[in-house]
């Protein structure tokens, strides 16, 4: 159960419905909702929920068009999709299930272990470009940011580089795991991924945003609210169709849901940042 694209088969949502399920959309929110799902339907006999990826803007396109039943987002809607939405006279309920530490990382080797937001403004603007330049080896620093229809693309741009623009040369990967991919073969190279995604293959960096001191990508420091790029991650679905994927949204918020977001790597809602 760990393609991008997950089919878990059945004949309905409820026992007595005969409608199935789908939801469409973030990269950074699949793994966790995979693992809902599994745990949902092990739970519902008779349940069915297709879950894919391919990005926060993909998901809330598929909203519109009513090929998705829930749309997943690691980024508030944007008011050119709620216009888009308003055209179609479509009203949309907005569910936070959980929160995400953005994780900043570089390629094992590479002696820097932290940096500061404006170090990190700088480099992926293109202002700073040899590792020299952070206390590091002399290097050349290689970008890596996810593409522009990611949620985690505008999160990133929006916290860390305060909606200025990223570098024009800054190499756009299509998803989390070929940012990982990416820094773990580039020895100079920096991106981004949600922290549930970290791995033994890149490194994590401590961040600092102002004086308050340097802080690891931990579900703790995130609840602790010690670590600063933290988001809230986000459901969305048509008012009209709530009610036919109100079951699942429930399991979500419970507390065995809650627990399982935990478990996953992602802040539970109870513990808002």
């Amino acid at each position: 159960m760990n393609k991008l694209n997950v089919l878990l088969f059945c004949a309905c949502l409820w026992a007595t419905t005969a409608t199935a399920q789908r939801i469409k959309g973030s990269d950074t929110v699949l793994p966790l909702t995979q693992k809902l799902a599994e745990a949902y339907i092990a739970n519902h006999p008779g349940a069915s929920v297709t879950v894919t990826g391919g990005g926060s803007g993909v998901g809330l396109s598929a909203l519109n068009d009513h090929t998705t039943d829930i749309a997943m987002s690691s980024r508030s809607i944007s008011f050119g999709e709620k216009m888009k939405l308003k055209q179609k006279k479509t009203e949309v309920d907005e569910i936070i299930i959980a929160y995400d530490a953005l994780a900043v990382i570089v390629h094992p080797s590479n002696p820097v272990d932290k940096l500061t937001r404006e170090q990190l403004e700088g480099i992926f603007r293109g202002k700073i470009t040899d590792w020299e330049e952070v206390g590091g080896n002399k290097g050349k620093i290689v970008v890596y940011a996810r593409e522009t229809s990611s949620g985690t693309y505008e999160f990133f741009k929006e916290s860390v580089l305060e909606n200025k623009n990223y570098m024009s040369s800054v190499l756009s990967m299509p998803a989390t795991g070929a940012v990982i991919q990416s820094v773990k073969q580039t020895k100079g190279a920096i991106g981004y991924v949600g922290l549930a995604y970290l791995n033994p293959q890149v490194k994590p960096i401590k961040v600092a945003y102002g004086n308050t001191g340097y802080y690891a990508p931990t579900v703790e420091n995130s609840i602790e609210k010690k670590y600063p790029i933290v988001r809230p991650l986000y459901y969305y679905c048509n008012s009209s169709d709530r009610e036919k994927v109100e079951g699942f949204i429930d399991f979500i918020l419970s507390p065995a849901g809650q627990q399982i977001v935990r478990e996953s790597g992602y802040i539970p809602v109870t513990n808002n940042p």
